[in-house]
């Protein structure tokens, strides 16, 4: 408030107190909020293709064809502070931790199906892994029909070996732009996940920890995915 305070002064010679400044500011359609953080090299073009490649991709899917979005996450035992209503006059003190424990999770989410999001634990994130996860989501899926599995640039999902085992098991890989996570609906679960079990939750152990995640994938989201088409949905912003 005080530098805007001073700019006004400094560019028209008009003084405001803070109360003033605050008032100006609201009667003229202004609001106290962060600004949105996009990727700098985000690139408009190869977005607006990679839509238009998906969209004829969703009209030329057979009966027993699937599009899966993945991607991985690594969440933190540190306590994740976050808003909620609290009455006012009043605050709400939390206990924290600053540990570092992190769980590594392959995600696989098809938007016809939430509830049924693909998920597993690894102890680390590479080739073999993303392997691992491609079996599991072609045993889950069935033998019948390609699986399009769209994912990220990041080398593991490029390497040769991974490229290879998606062809012995009749998965399409199909790779986003270069700095385009808002096309990968899955980052959005990643938020929910966050929301149900992190969210202003202190864990005394790494075991907690790991038993809440868990719990969001066995037990939480088989019961609320059928509600998150809304905010889980393929309505991409453009970057």
């Amino acid at each position: 408030m005080y530098d805007i305070i001073a700019y006004v002064e400094a560019r028209w010679s008009i003084t405001y107190s803070v109360p003033g400044m605050n008032k100006w500011l609201h009667r003229n359609g202004f609001s106290y909020k962060k600004p949105k953080g996009h990727p700098y090299k985000a690139d408009k073009e190869q977005q607006q293709a990679f839509i238009e490649k998906y969209e004829e991709l969703k009209k030329d899917l057979k009966p027993d064809d699937a599009i899966y979005f993945s991607d991985s996450v690594h969440p933190s035992q540190a306590t994740k502070l976050s808003y909620g209503w609290i009455r006012k006059g009043q605050d709400k003190k939390l206990e924290t931790t600053a540990s570092r424990t992190r769980v590594n999770i392959i995600g696989a989410l098809r938007l016809d199906d939430i509830r049924n999001t693909v998920s597993a634990q690894y102890e680390t994130i590479n080739g073999q892994c993303i392997i691992n996860h491609l079996r599991l989501v072609r045993k889950q899926h069935g033998d019948k029909g390609t699986i399009f599995f769209i994912l990220d640039r990041a080398p593991y999902h490029r390497a040769e070996a991974v490229v290879q085992e998606a062809q012995k098991l009749n998965i399409t890989l199909d790779y986003l732009p270069p700095y385009s996570p808002n096309l990968n609906p899955i980052e959005r679960l990643w938020k929910v996940m966050s929301e149900q079990v992190r969210n202003n939750r202190f864990f005394k152990s790494a075991k907690d920890f790991r038993s809440e995640i868990e719990r969001f994938f066995k037990q939480i989201l088989p019961n609320i995915g059928d509600t998150l088409t809304g905010r889980i949905n393929d309505n991409f912003q453009m970057l």
